[in-house]
């Protein structure tokens, strides 16, 4: 990986253009520790309720050991504008695509876990150039996709309290940085908390938000944090997202339960690569664990999202050795994450159908009131909808923001 000088007002003020560059040593020690792999026996049930099925895993250890190419994501990361510049005392790692509307709306994107900026590299293509797909110019973004702290090419905090709150402020001062004074902001899983959390902070340069994982539970179905039957009165819509929400946390949240508690016992994230694969392809979705990344590793969903897209995620997490670094942000964070949240700024809302659970608009209208400024159920689309279904996620960015244009 190399950096060079792109632009500089102080020392700690630099922005440093960036390329993406992993020496061939680098990539045959992984391909040989894929194909060294120890397998255990195979499960002992029929389905996954066990966790990712070791038929799975084999098929792509094959794959990923013998034909799989990294180097053409490399290619298609350096073919776009990377830089990395010291916010907070921690250097940040960033994509910046600027689209040739001089009038485009700049907006921040945040990934989740397991995910990274290989999440949204196909909605950059048709939010900073409508135009080419079938969109109009009044529509166009300037792109901002930065990477987590502890994740990816950003650097990993040496010391404690790099949590969402403080992340939200730092990507302000990331856009005021880049000269923008005027900005929306998106983000679901880990980028959701951290988009609420802007929309809290409030800073007068934030002009909205979107969240395709938002907070709207009230509070009084909190009970779905303890197992306990959802209350009276719930309509046939919050009924479901009672469930899915208790459903979640009675057996799906394993995977975050060890992180927030004991991250730095994941040893194996850092010296296997199958075992870091396994546990992020078992992260899931509203369809279960592993869910619809278990169908596209399988053959079972064709689609936008592809085994190569998956296997670049979880090779740049290899690469970076940002297993432990990454499940951090997890003992980092101290809310929740499907409550309504104190937002009083412009709030957009996507609901995808195999999200976690599907946020009801009766949850959304009483949570954000005056702010709600849309809100859309998509007939496709799960937790990585960026991903997943690039074309309809972008469409909804345009109408999401629309209003917030001047």
């Amino acid at each position: 990986m190399t950096e060079g000088m792109q632009q500089t007002s102080s020392d700690n003020t630099t922005v440093r253009a960036f390329q993406v560059g992993f020496p061939e040593a680098e990539l045959s020690e992984l391909r040989r520790r894929v194909n060294a792999t120890r397998w255990p026996e195979r499960e002992t049930v029929t389905d996954d309720s066990q966790g990712v099925p070791l038929a799975t895993m084999q098929e792509l250890a094959r794959y990923w050991g013998t034909d799989y190419d990294w180097r053409k994501c490399e290619a298609k990361l350096n073919a776009l504008p990377n830089f990395i510049t010291e916010i907070d005392g921690l250097d940040i790692h960033f994509i910046h695509v600027r689209s040739r509307h001089e009038d485009a709306l700049p907006l921040i994107v945040t990934h989740g876990w397991p995910g990274s900026i290989i999440e949204q590299l196909k909605i950059i293509e048709p939010l900073t150039n409508p135009t080419a797909h079938g969109a109009s110019g009044a529509d166009a973004f300037h792109l901002v996709i930065p990477s987590l702290p502890g994740h990816g090419f950003s650097a990993k905090p040496a010391t404690t309290g790099w949590d969402p709150s403080r992340i939200a402020r730092a990507w302000v001062v990331l856009m005021k940085r880049l000269g923008y004074s005027r900005f929306v902001a998106q983000g679901g899983d880990w980028g959701a908390a951290v988009t609420q959390q802007m929309g809290q902070q409030a800073a007068p340069e934030l002009l909205g938000i979107h969240s395709n994982m938002p907070g709207t539970a009230p509070p009084e179905v909190n009970g779905y944090l303890r197992g306990e039957p959802p209350p009276s009165g719930l309509s046939e819509e919050e009924r479901r997202a009672y469930d899915q929400l208790s459903a979640f946390y009675a057996k799906h949240v394993a995977y975050a339960q060890i992180m927030s508690t004991r991250p730095q016992t994941l040893y194996g994230l850092a010296d296997s690569p199958i075992d870091l694969a396994a546990f992020a392809i078992d992260h899931g979705d509203g369809t279960g664990q592993p869910g619809l990344i278990a169908q596209i590793l399988d053959g079972r969903l064709p689609g936008d999202l592809t085994r190569d897209d998956i296997l670049d995620n979880i090779t740049l997490y290899w690469l970076t050795n940002t297993g432990v670094s990454a499940a951090r942000l997890y003992w980092e964070n101290k809310a929740a994450f499907f409550d309504a949240k104190d937002i009083s700024i412009p709030f957009a809302i996507s609901v995808f159908p195999d999200e976690l659970y599907q946020a009801p608009r009766s949850w959304a209208e009483r949570a954000y009131p005056h702010n709600l400024i849309h809100y859309n159920r998509l007939d496709r689309g799960g937790h990585f909808a960026a991903w997943e279904q690039p074309q309809l996620f972008s469409a909804e960015m345009r109408a999401s923001f629309r209003s917030l244009r001047k």
